[in-house]
């Protein structure tokens, strides 16, 4: 798989740009803040519907618009397919495929598939674990683009939960079990079913997809870093007091009844926690607060592993998504965003390593002394400028070579008008 054409139209620092990709290795160089960044935030983008460096879309809209065009012609065993977003301010975004609109945007999701790595994967280890959680859903989705629908059918469900056990919770407080409060404790049950009727198909989904990435992460760390000490994932659900003992073994293969045996858990999980729910107002059970655990030897990586270890674990698990996909018959686009700088030798050589047999790299670095030699293909300089329309980013020379212009007529500005 790579992208032949990309184009982008008042995405971040970018007004208008247009070019043609190859397969093999792509390096973008500028320094830092002139928008190198924002082109493979983009792609990313198109490949997930969100973005790795915000949480919302706001952000991503140029200074001064209300709508941001991302659009790639993407080639997968010799059939290209044209796919573009359109990202709006207060309104629903829009997507589509071969220029035929999509009823929903997440419907283009698995045409592109890409694994990047950037110096924010350091939270995958040292942050939050709504951090490992969205690692997870989003290669997911990426494998099994249905599952986008069940996590945004969950959010749903949980939100208007949320608020009943809020409304319940209040008239308690208050001493009255009439009127919204009564109501809310009535519709409690058909909502508990919602929620694990999707809960239990999201958590099956991780733990399945877990089983098979466990393997892939721990031979992408044990070549980064041999000489450390063996890591492991363990899935810890919210659900798991109320599963069989032998879900909380990391080696066991899911089985075909594993949803429903997930959904029954939830269900009693939910009826334990009603009280203590309604008295803090909050959803306490469900994959929204379910932890993936990162084992370095006998410790957790968070809070025991080294500054290098952290670094060596986090790009193992970028590492091991890369090679699931890639084990599923198709390589994804590698993206790595201004990461050789910040590795060591060994780390920069294993990285450059699996980089060499990607059917497509790009590359983004400040100069280019951090991009390995054996990386050092088809080059981009990137330069921003600030003008009465914002700071603006373009595509400049290298070395006397003719810069990409901006096509103003592209795939994008063609797209979704």
């Amino acid at each position: 798989m790579y992208v032949r054409t990309f184009s982008l139209r008042d995405f971040r620092s970018w007004e208008a740009v247009s070019l043609n990709l190859a397969p093999g290795p792509t390096v973008f160089l500028g320094r830092n803040g002139h928008g190198k960044t924002n082109l493979l935030e983009a792609l990313g983008y198109l490949s997930t519907l969100t973005s790795h460096r915000v949480s919302g879309d706001a952000p991503l809209l140029r200074t001064g618009t209300s709508r941001a065009l991302v659009g790639a012609v993407v080639v997968n065993g010799g059939r290209e397919l044209g796919i573009d977003v359109e990202i709006n301010e207060g309104r629903p975004n829009r997507g589509r495929i071969n220029q035929s609109p999509t009823r929903r945007p997440r419907e283009i999701l698995g045409i592109l598939r890409t694994v990047l790595f950037a110096p924010e994967d350091l939270s995958l280890v040292r942050g939050d674990p709504g951090d490992r959680r969205r690692f997870l859903d989003e290669l997911l989705a990426t494998r099994i683009p249905r599952m986008s629908g069940v996590r945004a059918d969950y959010d749903k469900v949980l939100r208007q939960r949320s608020a009943l056990l809020k409304t319940a919770g209040g008239a308690l407080r208050r001493g009255s079990r009439s009127g919204d409060g009564a109501n809310a404790l009535a519709t409690l049950d058909v909502w508990d079913g919602h929620l694990a009727a999707h809960g239990s198909e999201l958590l099956a989904a991780r733990v399945a997809l877990l089983h098979e990435l466990a393997p892939h992460v721990a031979e992408a760390y044990r070549s980064i870093a041999p000489e450390s000490r063996p890591v492991l994932l363990r899935y810890r659900s919210t659900v798991g007091e109320a599963l069989p003992p032998e879900f909380a073994d990391p080696d066991r293969a899911p089985l075909s009844d594993d949803r429903e045996v997930i959904e029954a858990a939830f269900l009693t999980r939910l009826a334990q926690a009603r009280t203590k729910e309604i008295e803090r107002g909050v959803c306490l059970v469900g994959p929204h607060r379910d932890e993936l655990d990162l084992i370095l030897g006998d410790q957790p990586a968070k809070g025991f592993a080294s500054h290098g270890e952290s670094w060596s674990f986090a790009l193992a698990l970028r590492l091991g998504a890369f090679s699931l996909l890639r084990a599923d018959g198709t390589d994804p686009v590698l993206m790595l965003d201004d990461v050789f700088a910040e590795l060591d030798r060994r780390r920069r050589t294993a990285l450059a390593a699996v980089a060499a047999s990607a059917e497509q790299v790009l590359i983004t670095a400040a100069v280019p002394e951090d991009v390995p030699a054996e990386l050092a293909a088809v080059r981009f300089g990137v330069r921003a400028e600030d003008t009465d329309r914002g700071r603006l980013s373009a595509l400049t020379a290298l070395d006397g070579d003719d810069p990409a212009q901006p096509d103003l007529d592209g795939t994008v500005d063609g797209a979704l008008r």
